[in-house]
């Protein structure tokens, strides 16, 4: 095959995978916006949406989850339309499905990354590009803006970052919990694995080739805590265990399927498919507290320890330093049952000691949920984080709520705020361990 024909198969291919088709917009979004979609040379789905307002800004979106399903065209359509507040805040948007599902830093903020790039080739560099990551992509976008450093010329890909509701420890941190509540869960549960099933090391989630969804490991929990029943509906040895169990792992009970569910089929994908049957988590050394007999707990609990291979290549995924090089802002809620406010305080202490406060805001928020607190709320963010790259000075807790009460009066929500709040520890909520 001649170089030239081999050439034009490449260019050929290149432009098949990223071809971009213009397409009706999702509903929620504001009148006369445009949209596009296509699909990327890794396999990652795109969705743009640009206002007829448009404000000359974009933002790139990192979803959350990780979500466990392969994407599809549609994957971006659930976050367009939940983050229409950005685009009725005049900013063009671009979002990636990533390529495939499950767990990988690395892998989501490279396709992150390229959406970026593909959006600049159709319509040029904008005034200002913001990442944007919600909830686990908040620890993707955290570890992307640290390696898409300066672009040729020095120009920086991105001008600020918004981090909501961010899973923001760093990979070797982040899930250490939900590693207990495998272990805890099982010294109440003893149905996960049944005694009468293959046993293996709880820290793998699953063992390689086993097969759960979420809905079996969601009847296992129900079954000995009536998690998803009305209090009123369990049995007494049920709300002993839910009692136990959320007293020791330190969660509320209307999270604990989920966190089980994450702590079984994520924990799979992560130890099996990307770690080659190898866990980075570990319970040694802990000492659980909080349930009836803690001496009991702590003598009879299953104890597993982390492969140091594991925890090696689990930290150079995603764990992020906290040389932040643009200006970063933050927004958690308080009582989020899913991503813990007390991350917040592990990031801080990361920004700190690489020496980039200067580049850090967090705020907080009095709400108790994680997949989206306020639109008002996210509007003010937005524009307090333009007008720092504008102006080079920090917004403050007080500006952002002041801000937000501004335009309470356009969006939804109202606005919770707390300027005098400041996170605990993260281990104050998650136990120290040895690794």
């Amino acid at each position: 095959m001649s170089t030239r024909i081999l050439l034009f198969l490449v260019l050929t291919f290149s432009l098949q995978v990223q071809a971009q088709t213009e397409s009706s917009c999702p509903r929620k979004l504001p009148a006369g916006t445009s949209c596009w979609n296509g699909r990327d040379e890794n396999g990652a789905f795109y969705w743009i949406a640009k206002p007829a307002n448009w404000n000359g800004m974009l933002i790139v979106h990192v979803h959350g989850g990780p979500r466990m399903a392969m994407p599809t065209l549609d994957s971006p359509v659930e976050d367009l339309e939940r983050w229409s507040i950005e685009v009725a805040e005049g900013f063009a948007w671009v979002g990636s499905s990533f390529r495939r599902g499950g767990y990988g830093v690395t892998m989501a903020g490279e396709d992150s990354e390229n959406a970026r790039r593909i959006y600049v080739r159709k319509f040029g560099s904008p005034k200002h590009t913001i990442l944007h990551g919600q909830s686990w992509g908040g620890g993707v976008a955290a570890r992307a803006i640290e390696r898409f450093g300066d672009t040729a010329g020095g120009k920086l890909p991105y001008d600020g970052v918004l981090l909501s509701s961010g899973v923001l420890a760093v990979n070797s941190l982040a899930y250490d919990f939900r590693a207990d509540l495998r272990a805890v869960y099982q010294y109440y549960c003893h149905n996960h694995p049944r005694p009468d099933e293959p046993q293996y090391p709880l820290n793998l989630g699953l063992p390689a080739g086993a097969k759960m969804t979420d809905k079996e490991v969601a009847e296992r929990v129900n079954e000995c805590t009536g998690a998803q029943l009305p209090p009123d509906k369990r049995t007494e040895l049920q709300q002993r265990n839910l009692a136990g169990i959320t007293r020791v792992l330190r969660i509320p009970e209307r999270s604990l399927v989920s966190h089980m569910s994450w702590a079984t089929v994520l924990f799979q994908d992560i130890t099996q498919r990307m770690l080659g049957g190898m866990s980075p988590f570990s319970n040694l050394g802990v000492k659980y507290a909080g349930s009836d007999d803690d001496e009991a707990l702590n003598s009879a609990v299953a104890r597993f320890a982390a492969d140091p291979a594991a925890v090696t290549e689990f930290a150079r995924d995603g764990d992020a330093t906290g040389k932040i090089p643009v200006p970063v802002l933050t927004v958690h809620a308080i009582n989020d049952p899913t991503a813990f406010v007390e991350l917040e305080s592990e990031y801080r202490e990361r920004v700190a000691r690489a020496g980039r406060l200067d580049h850090l805001v967090q705020t907080f928020t009095r709400e108790a949920v994680h997949s989206y607190l306020s639109s008002a709320e996210y509007a003010a963010l937005l524009q307090a984080l333009v007008g720092w790259i504008d102006s080079g000075e920090k917004p403050s807790q007080r500006t952002i709520a002041a801000l937000c009460e501004t335009l309470a009066k356009r969006y939804e929500g109202g606005c919770h705020f707390d300027a005098d709040y400041l996170p605990p520890k993260l281990s104050e909520r998650q136990y120290p361990r040895r690794k």
